[in-house]
């Protein structure tokens, strides 16, 4: 079963890293502006983060095992979708349903994580999901860009259906609930008022945030940049891939008994540091070699970062609510690719500069995540 769930959370994130490198381009193919192409990046996150709020909630009302089955059934319907688009304003629509469906996904796979690991684990647990994030990262942008480069964008949407459709089939035998209903009849919307009190989970949240602001630059702006180097669409697909195989390298090699042996919050902070640096110097990046470096690095701030900021949520959360817990982390998560793609959609209009206010905001959190952890240990 635990084996499912990693699979389960590799294909969920497949879909999201594998379309990186080709949106953009594929919403200025069919005539959008920058500014909207920006938006059709944008608006997946923006829909996913009220699917993570609504899912959250259902995850504990109706169980794990529901509504991952739902969420991946109706992504996979709507996937067939991104094919049929012939405006920038269509695809601006289907991206904006794909973003609200796929929303219960995510949080549903970790609740199911968090159930069935104990605080001594949870650290581990939670590099070898970000294991199944760094495997995504690896090879989704690059099969993306290949896809793209070598026949027909389609084609991609069509391979991820497929899978999430096999993937359901597996979830159907392989998959038991672990949220009974029995332990259900004390699972209420109004759970969510304490959690959002919760200052722990509001430090993780804010990491997620941070870190996705991140992600939702590069996805906007990385392509545009590779475009301005001379390079195609295969090559923004092996820099994206670049940080995921450093963070594999982290999260699969004894290196991951750092997360159990470590503050996470000390974690977060340096990981973002790390990340904050690599977008100041990416503005001024020339060629794919210097990219290459650059995202090396990146892939070392990654996996300080994400494992340990799903371990706070896990911890702070009991099983009763942890549905919602992970709903409200990931809707931050969403609300980060949100703007940092329309961030940097607007700085490269007026500054050129795209990835500059992605590491102020970084950079801010972190120092406000310091500042408050070290408040709380005194």
């Amino acid at each position: 079963m635990t084996k499912m769930l990693y699979l389960i959370i590799t294909i969920s994130f497949l879909d999201t890293f594998i379309q990186l490198p080709i949106i953009t381009p594929y919403a200025m193919e069919l005539g959008a502006s920058n500014i909207l192409a920006g938006g059709i990046v944008a608006i997946y996150s923006l829909t996913n983060m009220i699917g993570n709020i609504i899912g959250g909630h259902w995850i504990d009302r109706f169980g794990r095992k529901k509504m991952l089955i739902a969420g991946m059934a109706t992504v996979t319907i709507i996937l067939l979708f991104y094919p049929l688009a012939q405006t920038g304003e269509q695809l601006f629509l289907v991206r904006l349903f794909h973003g609200l469906a796929g929303g219960v996904l995510i949080p549903a796979a970790f609740a199911y994580v968090g159930d069935q690991t104990t605080k001594q684990t949870r650290g581990k647990a939670m590099a070898l999901t970000g294991a199944c994030i760094g495997f995504a990262a690896i090879f989704g942008p690059a099969i993306g860009g290949i896809m793209a480069a070598k026949s027909n964008i389609s084609y991609v949407f069509y391979l991820v259906a497929i899978l999430f459709s096999l993937t359901i089939l597996l979830a159907l035998k392989f998959i038991k609930e672990s949220f009974k209903a029995s332990e259900r009849s004390g699972v209420s919307f109004a759970h969510f008022l304490p959690l959002l009190k919760n200052k722990t989970l509001l430090q993780a949240s804010l990491a997620a945030f941070a870190l996705m602001v991140s992600n939702g630059t590069l996805s906007f702006a990385l392509p545009i940049k590779v475009e301005g180097m001379g390079a195609t669409s295969s090559t923004t697909g092996m820099l994206l891939s670049t940080f995921g195989i450093v963070a594999l390298i982290v999260f699969l090699t004894p290196l991951n008994r750092m997360y159990d042996k470590f503050s996470p919050i000390k974690l977060v902070v340096i990981g973002l540091s790390i990340i904050a640096s690599v977008h100041i110097l990416l503005n001024f990046a020339v060629t794919p070699s210097i990219s290459f470096g650059l995202m090396t690095i990146y892939g070392v701030g990654f996996a300080l970062v994400f494992p340990s900021m799903n371990r706070i949520v896990s911890e702070a959360s009991s099983k009763i609510d942890r549905g919602k817990a992970y709903g409200i982390f990931y809707a931050f998560f969403s609300l980060g690719a949100v703007v940092g793609s329309f961030l940097s959609g607007i700085a490269i209009e007026i500054t050129g500069l795209p990835f500059s206010s992605s590491a102020t905001i970084m950079l801010l959190i972190g120092f406000y995540l310091l500042a408050t952890s070290r408040k709380k240990s005194l």
